[in-house]
């Protein structure tokens, strides 16, 4: 068993099961793999509740954020061809960008701003370049939700959004804070320019294809059927609007169904949230990362890129630079690398893990890691939106731990 212990790892079903039984997640999926040998599989509850669908292995989910990692890779690997270097300022792509303001330190009105020099590639990719989400607190954030400024699977061209919000101005200016942000969806935008392909098609022939990804993409493929899995929100209004967000009776209240969902006919590429796939494709882009760059035919990039990645790019952890933001993971003993959260100090983010463990999750409670001190690759799938809604990430990292024995 790879130094992991059965015995304990029967604990994560009953821990799985738990969370079906009291109604938090509808269903889940979870796959661990040791060594690049799978120690562990299960899979609990429904996909569906409306159908009485099984929650299975070959379930396709919303991805949302993990999608991030993915869009990330994409860019270091046009950056290993020399195409261009990390402190490039985005306006070197997206003109758009070149004339920037930033919210003055206290601003009460969007238009309480100064000038502002353009995010750089580095910034975009670590969250530090001035960008937000709609569902953070603050004044850039409350005009993105007006303006509906959130990459969503129907809302068109990436190229069209991307220049709107350059009409906005940044948060703050860039690399005095981190805010999570859709610096990423940006980012692709990038991707398309320099590689002159969509962002779609670019994933499947250099990253999807050589990895043997065969259902991720930006659609849920058509000989999927009723595969695709329901979303649910615990909230009584919106799942993503975090700002207003209120409990209200049903835990699992339907927001999403396959024969109707948006991600079935999706026109907008998003990089920061677009893709839906299934649990053994994403574990293929796990040990890709765990064995530094290698998929099964070869290097889809080199394992210094793949190290320089997965190294904290922050002055400190995330929770030094001053964050307002939600945010996938905690921020107190965690840097945050090229795509991902590193693990610092577990002990300051009174977390299971261990010093230099990749991570990163989506809005959905999806969750992945990578560990190379253990050689371990962790992926769970559910769909419950917003991922804050329980400890899960905590309390599955610390069962995982707790099977390790050597």
């Amino acid at each position: 068993m790879q130094g992991m212990d059965k015995t304990r790892l029967e604990n994560l079903k009953q821990w799985q099961q738990r969370y079906v039984d009291e109604r938090k997640y509808a269903g889940s999926s979870l796959l661990i793999n040791r060594g690049g040998v799978e120690q562990y599989f299960h899979a609990a509850g429904r996909r569906n509740l409306e159908d009485n669908l099984d929650f299975t292995r070959d379930t396709l989910v919303r991805i949302y954020s993990m999608t991030k990692p993915v869009t990330s890779v994409a860019l270091m690997m046009l950056a290993e061809k020399g195409l261009f270097h990390l402190d490039a300022p985005v306006s070197d792509f997206i003109p758009e960008f070149s004339q920037m303001q930033a919210l003055v330190p206290g601003a009460s009105s969007i238009e309480q701003t100064e000038p502002s020099r353009s995010p750089t590639l580095h910034e975009l990719l670590t969250h530090t370049g001035g960008l937000s989400y709609p569902f953070n607190p603050g004044i850039l954030s409350q005009a993105m939700d007006r303006e509906q400024l959130m990459f969503k699977p129907n809302q068109g061209d990436l190229g069209k959004m991307v220049s709107h919000l350059a009409s906005y101005p940044l948060a703050f200016q860039p690399g005095s804070r981190w805010e999570y942000s859709v610096g990423i969806d940006v980012l692709g935008r990038v991707v398309e320019i320099v590689s002159g392909q969509t962002l779609a098609e670019f994933f499947e022939t250099e990253i999807f294809q050589p990895l043997g990804m065969t259902e991720t993409g930006f659609r849920v493929p058509r000989q999927a059927g009723n595969r695709f899995a329901s979303l649910y929100t615990p909230l009584s209004g919106d799942a993503m609007a975090l700002n207003s967000a209120q409990t209200g009776g049903e835990s699992l209240r339907l927001t999403d169904l396959y024969g109707g969902s948006p991600f079935e006919t999706a026109d907008m590429m998003s990089g920061g949230g677009g893709l839906v796939g299934t649990l053994d494709d994403y574990m293929l882009f796990a040990e890709m990362l765990r064995q530094r760059g290698r998929g099964k035919d070869g290097f889809i990039l080199s394992p210094k890129t793949v190290d320089f990645m997965m190294q904290n790019h922050l002055p400190g952890d995330i929770a030094s630079m001053g964050p307002q933001s939600f945010a996938e993971q905690p921020m107190e003993g965690m840097g945050f690398g090229l795509g991902g959260a590193v693990v610092l100090d577990p002990a300051r983010a009174r977390c299971a893990g261990s010093v230099g463990d990749f991570s990163w999750g989506g809005m959905a409670s999806t969750f992945f890691w990578v560990d190379p001190k253990l050689d371990l690759s962790v992926v769970f799938f559910t769909q419950l939106s917003p991922s804050s809604s329980y400890p899960a990430r905590a309390e599955l990292k610390a069962l995982v731990h707790g099977a390790i024995l050597s």
